[in-house]
């Protein structure tokens, strides 16, 4: 669709309807919903009693979630109107009854977009790159809680044949989660055991946080078959059965990733050539990126 004399703000809405149709939703007006269209419906201004949200979700005829519009220049603001976006979230639906919150907010200029789960424990807003799909908010939808009120409840680390500086990397890490804060760093000496500790930490998120699927990115080839051959020797201490006999390990040497692998081994090569769609020579697996950075350029010919 042309931008020719149209303003920012129907810009914006443009952009969030080329996302939400790129993520599998149907788009629709509040005039022509159509229910079979698709499993996924946005519906644009759809009408509550605190007035029409930009878009309603609705996955499989339930309204699940909301979406704010905003005007590209707005994109530095986007946390500030969270309250506006929560309150259409809350509001009574027309012509549907809807007796709690809609659990999954966004907001967009079409350009930058925040999301947040209302059902966890401290919801907070993330930026995403786009829309998650249909299917995905079903999947969450069925889940009894979601993943980060699953790590909020985490069983205490059985310390049996572990180090002390593993067992300090597993809890912090596991207390990073609790404290909402999804990233963190790990430094181990050499020797300390580090994948093993990774290990550890993945073996307890499949189980006691039924995460779904969970990447170990490495720099070379040689040491995703080194953590592959150590995850098929890995046995929990509170299991007799290996690591490889209790979920799906999948090493990944082409762009496809199997649906029921539950840990991808991938190196930043292969995994950045499959985000970009595109190929990838084998052979650059063999050498850590970073030494290629460093690698002195050949002088041009002459």
């Amino acid at each position: 669709m042309s931008d020719i004399n149209q303003n920012p703000e129907q810009k914006a809405r443009d952009n969030i309807d080329r996302m939400l149709l790129a993520s599998g939703w149907v788009v629709q007006n509040k005039t022509e919903i159509n229910w079979n269209a698709g499993l996924g419906i946005a519906v644009r201004e759809y009408q509550t009693d605190v007035g029409p949200a930009d878009y309603v979700l609705f996955v499989d005829k339930q309204a699940v979630g909301v979406i704010e519009a905003k005007r590209e220049e707005e994109a530095q603001n986007l946390t500030a109107v969270e309250l506006q976006s929560e309150a259409y979230a809350a509001a009574k639906l027309k012509w549907i009854k809807n007796n709690e919150p809609l659990p999954f907010i966004y907001e967009s200029t079409g350009v930058i977009t925040h999301f947040h789960d209302a059902r966890d424990p401290a919801p907070r807003s993330r930026e995403v790159f786009s829309f998650f799909r249909p299917q995905t908010l079903q999947e969450w939808l069925r889940q009894p809680a979601s993943l980060r009120a699953r790590l909020q409840a985490m069983p205490l680390l059985e310390t049996d044949g572990l180090r002390d500086c593993q067992i300090n990397a597993i809890q912090n890490l596991e207390k990073s989660f609790i404290l909402d804060k999804p990233r963190a760093l790990i430094q181990m000496a050499t020797g300390a055991g580090k994948t093993y500790t990774a290990i550890t930490s993945i073996y307890r998120l499949l189980k006691h946080a039924n995460a779904k699927r969970i990447l170990f990115l490495v720099d070379t080839k040689n040491l995703g078959e080194q953590a592959e051959q150590e995850m098929m020797a890995y046995v929990p201490n509170d299991d007799n059965r290996k690591f490889t006999e209790l979920y799906n390990v999948q090493r990944l040497k082409s762009s496809f990733v199997a649906k029921d692998s539950q840990v991808c081994i991938s190196t930043i090569q292969r995994m950045y050539s499959i985000l970009k769609d595109e190929e990838l020579d084998d052979a650059l697996e063999e050498t850590n990126p970073a030494e290629q950075l460093t690698k002195p350029k050949q002088p041009m010919p002459v």
